[in-house]
């Protein structure tokens, strides 16, 4: 009897020191703030949320967290790193922290990624924080940030889309999974890439590029003269089965329609792809998979481009410690599938783990393709046989990425709304929350076939930012008709392209700290979000180090 109450008392324990509560009633959460996602800015709104003493809970879709910062994109996507603080600068310094262990280089020596032309400022700057990583070290990282701070994360839980919001007063009173949990709380925030539980609650959203005259933006909408990147055919190359005849149908992934006059608006967003973690040590390397369904006609347009001369292919082979890379898209037949994406952001559950399959078996078909095809430049495959999946990532997904890199889809319409000319400093920022400064950056959206007959890609913008540029709350927070307790800090309200430069994952980071910081305070002085007093939350964000001007 003695051992049962000790062994009760323990449980106890260990219960009560959890950051919720759970109902009598089965299946039912409570907590001050529920958070839905599993992404970067989830885990540290999650973290804030709990600094700040308020019960949290995470509610992810995902098993693994972290979204893309966990998922491949290790060569980190920033402009100025100054303007990182808070706990975001927090993570990369852990990063920085891992890699000061010997133990931490396991297929090579930390002097040679340092000191031999790959990147020898990513060991740390004065902050000693570090930009470059694996995917399973930014995992890691995540996953003690949860432990350390005792936080529940019930994974594999997905939102009933279509009824599992209740809404009572212009609030979020819970939300109900596919798996029937109710979570309850007094704030919500959605951290997904999708912007799922925002849409749910019948917050307003806009899915694709306005018009540049929507928001008097000059890269936004159609974009058919943009040419900013290497993402675009540099040649004349024939679209047509059999070249210079149109009657013999078009070759795969190019669309037949028009793209649409410069600057209009469309339902279109850019193109999707994962972000593959590659090795070309013999030691850790496995050979690219033939994947099921492959279809090698799908790449017959890839072979044009190499007979056209190009040479580009391993220009984003971009390396990360333990010769690895972060493998991104480069050129105009490359891993982001053009196109095949444009219904994500509304799609069903199940539409979208067919969108995603397609993807997977679209970008593993053209990794087999380079690597097996006679007609591929004989020293270019030669040299790409020598990279592969790395074997120690993803180990429970035969080394390919759980999340595909969701670079747009739902966008929040609120009062305020970001547009390319705050990015750019052409207006003013109020209420500043957090800082960007990466390029008004936009993928591929579509490929088609000029009126000279040749095809091209349209949708690939680049224009740098000329400073760091602030990000405003009003941003994070719906129409106060719409909804009262809610904050979104990654499907921001903003247009197509300057989300284009919000979409960063440290960006998302600042945003899901500040996120959560004015949760708290909406919680503790018992206003609706968009009441939140700016002065009592800039003092707060201010004193945990966040950045929210060039002068502050």
């Amino acid at each position: 009897m003695k051992k049962i109450i000790i062994s009760l008392v323990f449980i106890c324990i260990v219960f009560s020191s959890l950051s919720c509560k759970r109902n009598s009633e089965k299946n039912v959460f409570k907590a001050d703030i529920i958070i839905y996602g599993g992404t970067s800015a989830a885990i540290i709104a999650a973290v804030q949320s709990k600094k700040l003493e308020e019960r949290v809970i995470v509610v992810s879709p995902d098993k693994h967290l972290g979204g893309l910062s966990s998922e491949g994109l290790g060569f980190t996507d920033t402009g100025n790193k100054l303007v990182i603080g808070g706990l975001a600068r927090e993570f990369y310094h852990r990063i920085f922290m891992h890699y000061q262990k010997n133990e931490s280089w396991k297929w090579q020596k930390k002097e040679e990624f340092g000191y031999k032309g790959q990147g020898n400022s990513a060991l740390g700057n004065k902050d000693s924080t570090m930009w470059l990583f694996e995917p399973h070290v930014a995992e890691e990282v995540f996953e003690n940030f949860i432990k350390e701070n005792e936080i529940l994360v019930v994974r594999n839980e997905w939102l009933d889309r279509e009824n599992g919001v209740k809404m009572q007063a212009g609030k979020i009173v819970s939300i109900r999974t596919m798996s029937g949990k109710t979570f309850a709380g007094e704030m919500f925030i959605d951290a997904t890439y999708e912007g799922d539980l925002m849409a749910a609650t019948g917050v307003s959203y806009h899915v694709g590029r306005e018009a540049s005259n929507v928001y008097n933006e000059e890269w936004n909408g159609v974009q058919t003269n943009a040419f900013h990147h290497d993402h675009y055919f540099k040649s004349q190359i024939d679209p047509y089965k059999v070249p210079g005849d149109p009657l013999s149908g078009l070759l795969p992934r190019i669309s037949s329609e028009s793209p649409g006059i410069n600057g209009e608006g469309d339902k279109k967003i850019q193109a999707y792809c994962f972000r593959m973690c590659l090795t070309n040590n013999p030691e850790n390397c496995v050979p690219f998979p033939k994947p099921d369904g492959y279809d090698p006609y799908q790449y017959e347009l890839l072979i044009r481009v190499f007979d056209s001369g190009w040479r580009e292919l391993f220009n984003k082979f971009d390396p990360i410690p333990n010769k690895k890379t972060d493998t991104n898209n480069h050129g105009p037949f490359s891993l982001d599938n053009v196109g095949l994406n444009y219904d994500y952001p509304e799609a069903s559950y199940e539409r979208r783990r067919e969108i995603i399959k397609e993807h997977e078996t679209y970008q593993k078909g053209l990794m087999y393709f380079m690597a097996t095809d006679p007609r591929i430049p004989p020293d270019l495959q030669k040299e790409l046989n020598t990279w592969g999946l790395a074997n120690d990532e993803f180990t429970d997904n035969n080394n390919w990425p759980h999340q595909i890199y969701v670079r747009e889809a739902r966008r929040m319409i609120s009062d305020y709304i970001v547009t390319e000319n705050e990015i750019l400093g052409r207006k003013p920022v109020p209420d500043p929350i957090g800082m960007g400064s990466y390029t008004l950056d936009s993928h591929n959206t579509q490929r088609y076939v000029k009126p000279d007959g040749y095809v091209q890609n349209e949708g690939d913008v680049g224009i740098k930012t000329p400073k760091p540029y602030s990000i405003s709350y009003r941003a994070l927070v719906p129409k106060q008709a719409e909804c009262q307790n809610l904050l979104v800090p990654v499907c921001v309200s903003s247009s197509h392209i300057a989300f284009g430069s919000i979409r960063m994952e440290p960006v998302f980071m600042i945003l899901g700290e500040s996120a959560a910081t004015a949760a708290v305070i909406a919680i503790k002085d018992n206003v609706n979000v968009q009441q939140v007093n700016y002065k009592k939350l800039k003092k707060l964000l201010l004193s945990q180090k966040q950045r929210l001007t060039l002068n502050e």
